[in-house]
């Protein structure tokens, strides 16, 4: 064996060991990394003329901070059917978890959120029915938000137009990021928003709520009011659209991991 090969076999094994300590070195730093106490599985729901994209912003953050997320992918078709699914991934996670839902997804959390491995609930620009109540009637003694107007039904789902995504659902976002938001919107059964909540986990589980002061699909004095209502431990407010998840990732994840971290 020539010198010249007895080099490259040298180099080639050092490689080998530098490559093999620094994927310990990572997979260590990962474990340093995860949350010292709290809960440690989120679980992202979406909600309406969404999907589980919505979080995209806020998972990569959570991520970092060393926590397991998961986003549900609802179908939309009925209050019980977004429940079903998203019970599902309550399911799949190894420990207690922290539910976050957004808009519609306040109602399903809200209802989800009795399964024994929540431990909290967090409501971002989202609905929080009580027993007994469908999200249709939150809005009673409310201004109407300006947003509704852009929502057409056709057959028995409800769409928003990609104008009203823009004006309305996503304003504080670049035109291009709501022309995607868009594309991608899940349409909602127009009956979800008559069927009634069975049961209310926050009346029993600690809560959080994101406000957004800048909202024009629920309009931001009923937010502020179910925040009250449901006596959120913290609430924090934000000045955004619907999608504040979108417009404000840092701040709204940080809520969101602080929330984990208490429980």
């Amino acid at each position: 064996m020539t010198i010249k090969r007895v080099k490259a076999i040298a180099y080639v094994i050092s490689a080998i060991v530098i490559l093999l300590v620094a994927q310990v070195y990572h997979s260590a730093h990962l474990a340093i990394a995860a949350p010292a106490k709290g809960v440690k599985n989120i679980v992202l729901v979406h909600g309406a003329w969404a999907d589980g994209s919505s979080w995209s912003k806020v998972i990569p953050l959570l991520q970092a901070d060393g926590y397991t997320v998961t986003a549900v992918q609802n179908p939309l078709t009925s209050l019980s059917d977004d429940v079903a699914a998203t019970k599902r991934v309550i399911d799949a996670q190894d420990g207690p978890v922290l539910l976050v839902g957004h808009s519609w997804a306040g109602a399903v959390i809200t209802q989800a959120g009795t399964d024994p491995k929540v431990a909290g609930l967090v409501y971002v620009n989202a609905f929080a029915p009580d027993q007994g109540q469908a999200v249709g009637e939150l809005g009673k003694g409310y201004p109407t938000p300006p947003g509704l107007g852009a929502v057409k039904q056709v057959g028995a789902f409800l769409w928003v137009s990609p104008a009203g995504i823009a004006d309305f659902f996503a304003p504080d976002l670049p035109r291009s990021e709501s022309a995607v938001l868009a594309a991608t919107q899940g349409p909602i059964a127009s009956a979800t928003f008559t069927q009634k909540v069975s049961s209310a986990a926050w009346r029993t589980k600690p809560s959080w709520c994101v406000v957004g002061s800048q909202d024009k699909m629920i309009d931001p004095s009923l937010e502020r009011a179910m925040a009250k209502k449901i006596k959120a431990k913290k609430t924090l407010e934000l000045a955004s659209s619907h999608v504040s998840m979108l417009s404000h990732p840092d701040q709204v994840a940080s809520f969101i991991a602080s929330a984990a971290s208490s429980l």
